[in-house]
């Protein structure tokens, strides 16, 4: 699986809920969201078609802060960044400068920034258009419990509504972790939410922390033509990821020039008069003009009358869920980063619309975290879903593993691609496909045939014998397959 930086949720046993929650007749039905992130506003949609009376309150914005400050707008970034990697093999492909006088492509970053915002706010328009079209009601303001089926809402105006509900969905996110010693002040030392109103590219950008978001943000701000110092903790980048994958990335960084400092952690960050100082725990100081901090988020549970209604929480303050979103108190269920199941919007959507489906009486299949596929948005990408060669080489799961380079793929020597690699893993006595691993450009793209073969159960010689196009880079998906086939011979 991905890595995923939340504290996980402690599952809801099946003995403690027995059809809890679900109502036997969906028309009429009263249900109250809180959060109109992917999670909420997924639910919304299903909750509106199976007939019931939808409210759906949210402070920020519709789409929440996966479409206003996270992964829209980063990713939007990432995809800008992206062209300019696409550059690198350009000279191989035969293709150049017109006249030497040419410059080579530069961002334009208020152009950049311009654009990142405008699209977020366009997609966020566009869902909130989708949601009133079905009949949702919005309430732009804050929501909390009162009871287990009893809404506060608090307009953005200050006037209050109470909403009676027969189901409530709490899908109210996260926000970013933050070191007390490196406070974000939005202008020099910034969180991940605070990067879209820079008006120039930092000229020396110091990223703490590299997961997925520090790496992808320090990936991005290189590729932009920023200097960048990535602060690990670890001894590689990406730790969570596959190891080769992660080492691949390593080395792209830093043969793009960018300073990782491997098993390094930072203490604290302040404001100079020009810029930054990062001080590491061992002494050193790193200088830069700024700092982004990338360690992590926490759920926003504060203020919303859990305790009072007894819906529990974990030590980080994750909400208790269940694999179809029922917190421990009846007609009460949760979606999203606040459970801290996988910090991923697909699988906040899906936990709001398992919740749903269950609580309204419709059919429903628990959530399968073993089918669930993850991207890291750097450049190559790393896409993954289900079982981990560590956890084959490790003897956890009975698998066997082939590894094939993408140089050697036609399709990505006609492309100029040399660096990925694609990883299928099957089952060793059954031959069914359980796990995968891709590193190559548009890897989001790739894993999904891999991720069919997978929810479907179907084997590595059933996957070989699919056609697939000549040259293409998903035809290295057969071919691993074929290879598995021998494995299991």
């Amino acid at each position: 699986m991905a890595a995923v930086t939340t504290t996980p949720s402690t599952p809801v046993t099946a003995d403690q809920h027995t059809n809890v929650g679900r109502s036997s007749t969906r028309a009429g039905s009263r249900v109250v969201i809180i959060g109109g992130g992917p999670g909420g506003y997924e639910a919304a949609l299903v909750a509106a078609q199976l007939g019931a009376a939808v409210t759906l309150v949210e402070r920020q914005g519709v789409g929440g802060s996966a479409v206003l400050t996270d992964v829209v707008p980063s990713k939007t970034l990432i995809a800008t960044a992206e062209w300019m990697t696409l550059t690198e093999s350009a000279g191989d492909l035969g293709i150049r400068p017109r006249g030497e006088s040419e410059a080579s492509f530069e961002a334009d970053f208020a152009t950049v920034d311009a654009r990142v915002l405008r699209l977020a706010q366009a997609q966020s328009r566009d869902i909130r258009t989708r949601l009133e079209r079905e009949g949702v009601q919005l309430i732009d303001g804050t929501g909390r419990l009162d009871g287990p089926g009893h809404v506060v809402a608090e307009h953005a105006d200050g006037q209050s509504v109470s909403l009676d509900a027969d189901v409530v969905l709490l899908a109210t996110g996260a926000r970013p972790r933050v070191i007390p010693t490196a406070q974000p002040d939005g202008e020099r030392i910034l969180s991940w939410t605070q990067l879209y109103h820079l008006t120039e590219i930092p000229e020396r950008l110091i990223v703490v922390g590299s997961g997925v978001t520090g790496a992808e943000f320090a990936g991005a701000y290189r590729a932009l033509g920023a200097e960048v110092v990535l602060v690990s903790s670890r001894d590689r980048v990406l730790p969570g990821e596959d190891s080769d994958a992660a080492d691949l990335i390593e080395a792209v960084f830093k043969r793009r020039g960018m300073q990782v400092l491997s098993r390094s952690r930072a203490a604290g960050a302040r404001r100079t008069e020009n810029g930054v100082e990062v001080e590491l725990t061992d002494g050193r100081v790193v200088t830069g003009s700024h700092c982004l901090i990338a360690v992590g988020g926490v759920p926003n549970t504060e203020d919303l009358g859990l305790a009072g209604a007894g819906v529990e929480v974990s030590e980080s303050g994750h909400i208790h869920v269940d694999r179809v979103s029922r917190t421990t108190v009846r007609g009460v269920y949760a979606a999203g980063d606040c459970t801290g199941v996988l910090a991923l919007a697909s699988v906040a959507a899906m936990q709001g619309r398992i919740a749903m489906w269950h609580a309204l009486g419709d059919a429903v299949s628990p959530l399968d975290l073993s089918q669930v596929s993850a991207n890291v948005f750097t450049a190559p990408e790393i896409a993954t879903v289900g079982v981990s060669e560590k956890q084959v080489t490790s003897g956890e799961v009975r698998g066997e593993v082939v590894t094939l380079p993408l140089a050697r793929n036609p399709r990505a020597k006609m492309l100029g691609i040399r660096e990925g690699f694609l990883k299928l893993i099957s089952h060793r006595s059954s031959g069914v496909v359980i796990g995968g691993v891709v590193v190559a450009p548009r890897a989001s793209e790739l894993i999904f045939p891999i991720t069919l073969a997978i929810s479907n159960r179907l084997t590595v010689d059933q996957v070989s014998n699919a056609f697939t196009v000549y040259p293409s880079l998903s035809g290295s998906i057969a071919e691993a397959s074929r290879l598995l086939h021998d494995a299991h011979g």
